[in-house]
């Protein structure tokens, strides 16, 4: 009998060994480097642990959302664990007073549901080039959903506004948005937007929807979402496969930008529970 248990032993452990060796190649695999010798990267988060000098937290009040942004982890709404970023929203079962203020300086009435939100501002900003992040929900197509990977320039005059040149309103140019995903739980489950805003050429005033398309995905699994200039396009890529492409608007973004990655409640609808989006990592990455 001993033999038999050591032996079986012996399989179990060489077949952990194989699996946990296929995950991490296949992990490898994702973030290669180099794409037909046409990129390199220049920025790489694996989230192994939050990285503050690429990362910080965002709290702010927009699109009449009905969170609460906390900091430093608070209620597991930005967790990393065994190599991702897991962002949450999260009802944590009783109204408490949020710190988060608008564009205007109002400030977000008492609420019960917490979310996660991080930008790579003042810490990782590139013009142009090449943003993905490998990431998955970990379940979709429920009312008030919104969770989001998108880039925004750097001198976007929201909060934090850390530097002088920080004074840009949005969308205009400085302070121009590209959303490389976005799920609309309320109206699509399996299906994610992506599209640059068009600025209209006033504080406040874009467009959000000539410029976007929906596309179906099975969102629960991991993905690889991607925008990328080339010449004077923006062109997105899902797992590297080209699915929609703004033709003549990238050079309208010459700005430095920055990464954002939020999970947001958009509606009234009730949740319970805790929603997550899990990323694997993020990558930028320049023409040689």
């Amino acid at each position: 009998m001993a033999k038999s248990h050591n032996y079986n032993l012996f399989i179990c452990t060489l077949i952990g060994i194989c699996f946990l060796s296929c995950k991490i190649e296949d992990k490898k695999y994702s973030i290669n480097t180099e794409e037909d010798g046409i990129w390199k990267v220049d920025f790489l988060d694996n989230f192994d642990t939050f990285n503050i000098d690429n990362w910080q937290d965002q709290r702010i009040w927009v699109n009449n959302e009905t969170h609460c942004y906390v900091p430093d982890n608070e209620f597991g709404t930005r967790e990393v664990s065994d190599g991702t970023l897991k962002l949450k929203v999260v009802n944590i079962g009783e109204k408490r007073p949020c710190d988060n203020f608008d564009k205007h300086g109002k400030q977000h009435p008492e609420t019960q549901y917490v979310a996660g939100r991080i930008a790579s501002k003042n810490r990782k900003e590139f013009i142009k080039g090449k943003w993905t992040a490998r990431l998955k929900l970990g379940s979709n197509g429920e009312s008030s959903m919104f969770p989001a990977w998108w880039i925004l320039g750097a001198q976007n005059n929201e909060p934090p506004v850390q530097e002088p040149d920080e004074y840009i309103c949005w969308p205009t140019t400085g302070s121009g948005e590209i959303d490389i995903f976005e799920h609309h739980g309320d109206h699509h489950k399996n299906s994610f937007t992506t599209g640059a805003i068009k600025n209209l050429g006033e504080c406040g005033k874009g467009d959000w929807w000539t410029l976007r398309k929906a596309f179906d995905a099975t969102l629960n699994d991991y993905h690889e979402y991607s925008v990328e200039w080339e010449s004077s396009d923006l062109v997105y890529r899902v797992d590297g496969k080209e699915v929609y492409r703004n033709v003549g608007e990238g050079d309208k973004y010459p700005e430095a930008m920055f990464a954002i990655l939020n999970y947001a409640k958009i509606t009234d609808s009730p949740m319970e529970g805790e929603w997550v989006m899990e990323v694997d990592w993020v990558k930028h990455e320049y023409r040689k």
